[in-house]
């Protein structure tokens, strides 16, 4: 890695100065020059050059380098959400990407500090990814580079089995003991004993005693509750030695650190995308600079082929909503307006626009940006619309204009990433000690062989049959693994 140039400083200040003066609100962010090679390096490991050792990551770079090499892509810029967060500038970029990438970035660092879905994340992890590096190493030396990297595959197969919003909800109340569950007494309502009677009736007194009593026999299920942290329950149970377990956290801990930026996707590059270009355009950019920022921009905003372009959905969205709060089209007063002429010429001058994207990029996820914020007109002004495969033709062909079903086959992508929900249901079944998944059905079948190379990898790390119940074909099955051959059969789906 170079020293940033002088000249390249001072654009790094103005832009830094620029940004705030806007009100964006970003941790130290320190940059630094890398070449295409480096780059490629540091993207393969997830922007965090000390982080382990694994082929997963020489796969990635050998991929991302062919790529660069043939001219198909290219890393313009790379963030690291830290404090304080680190940039990646690449040498050789002309003078008006580096002055976009540099705008870009102080955009996506106001978006790590101050979006709420980021608020729980390890803001050292530069330094835990170092320690997580240094400790996965040794474990090579112990018990060499097959075993280690052998297991780190498993738990990487796996690093998608976890609560994503357990960071902020408490799921797993404290248990209480067997005494304790034994001398409760049945909740009444306070009443002078000639009324208790009438307060609390016999019904209601029987129905709460056979609630205590189911509530105490699931007090002996293993777990308690179904438990969506798949990986916490195995790190927790599994049998593993101190090693595994070890590398399992590790893990574990890295998926947690990642999801955030899945579950923003759309949000954070719109947000950055929205202010690299107003930075740029208003402030720092000259004349001859223009056509060239223009040719960068269209190239971020362009969409392939059927495929969702997060940026340029994310800065559409943002700028529509800005648009409307500063003309006041929304609330129930907008919503109940129903004539064309007055709806297009509808202009309250609230000016309400900036405060109201600072709002939406501290409090929501993709999943809530796009279900309050998603309005049939944007859809319609956009030309949104679904497709799908159609067998016959052979070709990928519109399915849809309708709005309802343009979003909501929107929000099921974005829905848990588009991944099935999974839960561990029993830690004992069939008192044999063997793994219960259970697949909360919404329609959508599991891929099987998807699932079986799940049960797999679950068996490494549980050691005993692995078991997914789930439905196919709209009726119950049983899939399981034994370590040597997968099985199916017909059973009585329950939900949880």
């Amino acid at each position: 890695m170079k020293f940033i140039p002088h000249h390249l400083q001072t654009i790094i200040d103005g832009i830094r100065d620029i940004a705030q003066d806007y009100g964006l609100d970003f941790f130290e962010t320190i940059f630094e020059m890398v070449d295409y090679q480096q780059m490629n390096e540091i993207a393969a490991f997830g922007g965090f050059p000390t982080r382990y050792p694994h082929w997963r990551f020489g796969m990635e770079y050998e991929q991302l380098a062919k790529s660069y090499e043939y001219g198909l892509s290219k890393i313009y810029e790379m963030v690291i959400n830290n404090d304080p967060s680190y940039a990646y500038l690449l040498e050789g970029n002309n003078l008006v990407d580096q002055k976009t990438v540099i705008a870009h970035v102080y955009a996506h660092v106001d978006f790590f500090k101050n979006n709420y879905y980021f608020s729980k994340t390890n803001r050292r992890m530069v330094d835990e990814m170092a320690n997580h590096g240094a400790r996965i190493r040794r474990y090579v030396d112990r018990h060499g580079i097959e075993a280690v990297e052998n297991f780190i595959d498993t738990c990487l197969s796996i690093d998608n089995l976890i609560d994503y919003y357990s960071p902020f909800i408490e799921r797993r109340s404290k248990p209480m003991s067997e005494e304790e569950m034994r001398n409760r007494e049945v909740p009444k309502f306070k009443a002078k004993d000639y009324m208790d009677e009438f307060i609390n009736p016999q019904e209601f007194i029987d129905s709460q005693k056979r609630k205590m009593a189911e509530e105490a026999e699931q007090a002996k299920n293993f777990p308690r509750e179904p438990q969506r942290d798949i990986m916490l329950f195995l790190v927790e149970n599994g049998t593993l030695e101190a090693w595994e377990s070890d590398i399992l956290s590790m893990i574990r801990e890295e998926a947690y650190y990642f999801a955030p930026q899945g579950q923003t996707k759309i949000m954070n590059e719109g947000w950055a995308s929205y202010w690299h270009s107003k930075i740029l355009t208003s402030k720092v950019l000259d004349d001859s600079e223009i056509i060239d920022f223009a040719d960068i921009n269209s190239r971020v905003m362009s969409s392939a082929p059927g495929q969702l372009n997060p940026y340029k959905l994310g800065v559409a969205l943002y700028r529509d909503i800005e648009d409307r709060w500063n003309r006041g089209r929304f609330g129930k007063e907008w919503e109940d307006v129903d004539d064309l002429e007055r709806r297009y010429n509808w202009d309250k001058e609230l000016g309400l626009g900036k405060e109201q994207i600072f709002r939406v990029r501290k409090l929501y996820n993709d999943v809530t940006f796009i279900d309050e914020f998603l309005t049939e007109d944007f859809a319609r002004e956009n030309q949104m619309f679904t497709f799908g495969y159609n067998r016959k033709s052979g070709n990928w062909e519109i399915e849809s204009r309708e709005f309802k079903e343009i979003k909501e086959k929107l929000l099921n992508s974005l829905t848990n990433f588009g991944q099935p929900f999974i839960y561990v249901r029993d830690g004992n079944y069939r008192n044999r000690s063997e793994l219960l998944l259970h697949h909360k059905y919404e329609g959508t079948e599991l891929r099987v062989d998807y699932a079986r190379g799940v049960l797999e990898a679950l068996y490494r790390i549980w050691k005993r049959p692995v078991n997914i119940e789930t439905i196919m074909d709209d009726k119950g099955q049983l899939l399981s693994y034994d370590g040597s051959e997968h099985k199916e059969k017909s059973i009585t789906y329950k939900p949880i």
